[in-house]
Formats: structure tokens, C-alpha cells, sequence
């Protein structure tokens, strides 16, 4: 079993690269029972969570070996105030004969990677063509990668960055300029979710940020962070104005705050879910149907995900280091 760092993630994956392996993986499907979500209790602190998403090739559909993979994730909110993030974890890819350990694989930037990646993904399909402003609501280790997966897909030109600790986003913006990207820290959410074209938030939130009063036509929401019932990021009016897509029916509806206390409300219904990244990606229903609609994106992560960028990882390290 091989060991692959942080930094050999960075080497093995490209953004616009990686959108296009979780397209195909959505198209071909895997084996993705939902994942375990358990709460961990801290005396005078926030609960950790513990996940564990298990995936496999779906050898039924297909011949060949394939893979079996496991994340293990903790997301400790009480991190921010140590310096550390919030998610912790590690990837276990394993031979799908055999069940022989093939890697194990730093778990965190997989999954930045994977997350900015689905998110750009479900982008190709609903923002507009010609978006070029992007607002990142949040500041956390994600922020930067949704701004350069975003920008693989859609030709962004103005980045704001909106976080309650203005220092942390300025740190963001930081980073953006080594990357090329023009970027600059926004002093009102309100103001600048009104004026973007793609509007991504990954956060921890309990409490609406994004007003549904604020958008404007031709909005592209994308909603990362809340992955609990009791998080959200935005309010039951920009439910009610969008057209709601989500990653997997199954889980956005049972993990998704934004999702789960929107049906709650009533002001969505299961109905009322447009599609997901299956249908998407196979064609099945359609995405953006014209230039003024808001369209709105919910992910709460899928277990396929990881082993897509898992196996992509594993495979282009195996043959550099062969080579």
C-alpha cells in the first residue's frame, strides 16, 4: 500500500480535468450506500461529526476488477479557533477483487477537490454561459478551490470574497491572486450577492445568508457547506425563486438543511426537485432552460465522488512514479 500526501493530490489533479471525471463517473454510476453520520459529543465545545463514505465499482454493470473505497471524515467546527479546518480525514482505496489496500490517500484535499469539482460540474450545466462574476460566501480551505474550479467551467473575471471575520477573506483573496484570479474582499453580503452571477457558499451556518429577495435573474446559487438538517445557507424564498437541483435525490433530501427545512416549510416539495447530477450528466432532464431563470445547486457530497478522484489520483501517481 502506497501513502499519497496532500501535495501528491495537488500534483495528480487538475480542475478542468477533474470535472470531467466525475461527469463520466455520474454517467456510469457506482455502488454508494448512504453514508454513516454520526455525532460526536465535546464537554464545552462544538460536536465533532464523524462520517464514513463507502463506495464500489458496480460490478454488475461492468467487467473488469474496479475498486472498493472508504473516507473516513471528522468536520469539527471549533477547529477555526486553533487554526486548524474544520474537516479532517483520509481516503482508503482499495483492489475491488481482492479487497488488497492499494492506497491510502490524504483525505482533505480529496475532498476539496472532489467538492469544488462536483460543484463546478453542476455549474456546466446551470450558470450561464457568459458568467463572470463569482461571489464565495465563506472563507474557509474550500473557498480558493471553488473559485478555480468555477473558473475552468465558466469564464470568470471578478471574484468577491464575503466572510464574517473580513481577515479570513482577505487571506482568500491572497491566495486568488497566486492563482491569476482578480479577486477582492466584499463588505456587504447583501450588495454582492445582488450583483453576481454565480454565488458559492461553503459554510457552517446555521442561519440563512444568502435572501432570496437579493437575487437577481439569471443567478446560478451554489450551496456547499450546511450538510446537516439543522445548517442552512439559504432562506425558503430562494428556494421558492429557483429551479433546485442537488447532487443525489437520496442524500440532499435526508442530510441537506437547505433542502430537508425547505420541505419542512413547504416551500419545496420532493416534486419539486428538478434533477440531479445522474440525470444531469446522462442527459435524462435538462439544466438551465434560459438565460433569466435562478438556478440553485445543493451538494451534501456522494461517496462516488471520492473513489472518482480517489482512483484518478492513485492511477496518474502510480504511473509517475513508475515512470
Amino acid at each position: 500500500m502506497i501513502n499519497i500526501s496532500a501535495a501528491d493530490v495537488d500534483r495528480c489533479l487538475s480542475y478542468s480535468g477533474l470535472v470531467e471525471t466525475l461527469r463520466k463517473a455520474f454517467r456510469e454510476g457506482a455502488v454508494q450506500p448512504v453514508r454513516h453520520h454520526h455525532t460526536v459529543e465535546h464537554p464545552g465545545g462544538s460536536p465533532s461529526t464523524l462520517l464514513l463514505m463507502p463506495a464500489w465499482s458496480d460490478f454488475a454493470a461492468k467487467s473488469g476488477t474496479g475498486y472498493i473505497g472508504v473516507k473516513i471524515v471528522t468536520v469539527s467546527p471549533d477547529n477555526n479557533t486553533i487554526g486548524k479546518p474544520a474537516v479532517m480525514g483520509v481516503y482508503l482505496l482499495m483492489d475491488g477483487e481482492t479487497g488488497e489496500p492499494q492506497a491510502l490517500i490524504d483525505g482533505q484535499r480529496l475532498t476539496l477537490w472532489r467538492t469544488a469539482c462536483a460543484s463546478a460540474l453542476a455549474a456546466s450545466y446551470l450558470a450561464r454561459e457568459d458568467a463572470s462574476k463569482l461571489l464565495l460566501v465563506g472563507a474557509g480551505a474550500l473557498s480558493a478551490h471553488l473559485a478555480q474550479a468555477h473558473a475552468a467551467v465558466r469564464p470568470i473575471r471578478e471574484i468577491s470574497v464575503w466572510n464574517r471575520t473580513p481577515a479570513n477573506a482577505r487571506k482568500v483573496v491572497e491566495t486568488l491572486a497566486k492563482a491569476s484570479l482578480n479577486a477582492k474582499v466584499a463588505e456587504d453580503l447583501n450588495d454582492a450577492v445582488g450583483t453576481a452571477d454565480i454565488v458559492s457558499c461553503a459554510t457552517l451556518s446555521t442561519a440563512p445568508l444568502v435572501r432570496g429577495a437579493v437575487l437577481r435573474p439569471g443567478t446560478h446559487v451554489d450551496l456547499v457547506g450546511a450538510f446537516s438538517p439543522t445548517m442552512r445557507e439559504s432562506d425558503d424564498d430562494t428556494i421558492r425563486k429557483a429551479s433546485v437541483f442537488v447532487d443525489t435525490r437520496e442524500g440532499a433530501t435526508k442530510e441537506a438543511g437547505d433542502i430537508v427545512q425547505a420541505l419542512e416549510s413547504g416551500a419545496l416539495t420532493p416534486e419539486g426537485i428538478s434533477a440531479d447530477l445522474f440525470e444531469l450528466t446522462r442527459g435524462e432532464k435538462p439544466g438551465r432552460k434560459n438565460s433569466d431563470e435562478i438556478t440553485l445547486f445543493k451538494s451534501v457530497g456522494a461517496a462516488l465522488e471520492d473513489l472518482a478522484a480517489g482512483i484518478a489520483v492513485f492511477e496518474t501517481f502510480s504511473k509517475r512514479t513508475a515512470a
